[in-house]
């Protein structure tokens, strides 16, 4: 499983995030505390939102505590919406296209969780992607290919929804053709403005998503982990829920792809 944290509200340097706190998202990459495994080497990936509409990227395959760009750029550049990432591969090569967030336009996407048996039907996956979409497949994961299927779905309009029918689609072929669990999903994105997060499983063990309110930064922070451990007001987010964030407000909704594809 992978870890991740993402920052919504007034401008700050990106490492206030990334790798100053005590729990830092760097320190995750290789002391987790909340998944199955601590170790978090597969790469890292850091979107980030500033002048233009479409959000900066930078991702490598190195483990994150050991690339010094990182730390340099985390405390040069500042954005009032970034999503970062350290990736644990379930399976798909260690590549730069293989590692989050994800971007396409003005929508950043990034993902910590799987898609039960995605080898045995990454090619029925695939052909979910509209042909207009499929140009930015460029990895591997079943992360990208849910992105891209939610994008053809419809999140420009409804990111609840196209979320949820993306989702419902791969859990069914899952089910057909996979192995459980079938989906296990704790999900940021952003189109620049307003930050999402979702966490769902279709078994009992989704993983494991806070976010908190900082006064002093004027900012939320949503990650897979508390960033210290002195801080005591870090709200979990329930299974089965779907979050935006916009500024200090926030609604939390449930979430239930299964329910929609029912209902389609």
């Amino acid at each position: 499983m992978c870890r991740w944290a993402a920052y919504s509200g007034a401008p700050i340097f990106l490492e206030e995030i990334v790798s100053r706190p005590g729990h830092s998202l760097i320190r995750q990459s290789h002391c987790a505390t909340q998944c199955s495994s601590a170790i978090n080497a597969d790469g890292f990936g850091i979107a980030w939102y500033g002048e233009r509409p479409e959000p900066g990227l930078y991702r490598d395959i190195y483990p994150a505590w050991s690339d010094p760009n990182l730390r340099s750029i985390t405390a040069q550049v500042r954005s009032g919406l970034f999503l970062a990432h350290v990736r644990a591969s379930t399976g798909t090569a260690t590549s730069r296209n293989n590692c989050h967030p994800f971007v396409v336009g003005r929508w950043s996407f990034m993902h910590n969780g799987q898609v039960g048996g995605y080898d045995g039907f990454r090619r029925d996956a695939d052909m979910m992607i509209p042909e207009d979409l499929y140009a930015q497949r460029k990895g591997a994961t079943d992360s990208e290919a849910l992105f891209l299927i939610a994008l053809a779905e419809g999140l420009q309009d409804d990111p609840q929804g196209a979320l949820e029918r993306a989702a419902g689609r791969l859990m069914a072929l899952s089910r057909a053709k996979g192995a459980a669990p079938h989906l296990r999903l704790t999900a940021a994105f952003s189109d620049g403005e307003t930050l999402y997060a979702v966490r769902y499983a279709s078994d009992a063990a989704a993983p494991s998503l806070w976010h908190r309110w900082s006064d002093s930064r004027g900012g939320r922070a949503v990650v897979s982990e508390p960033l210290e451990a002195d801080e005591t007001d870090w709200q979990a987010v329930p299974q089965g829920s779907f979050c935006a964030f916009r500024g200090e407000a926030f609604e939390i909704r449930p979430f239930d792809p299964e329910a929609r594809a029912l209902a389609a």
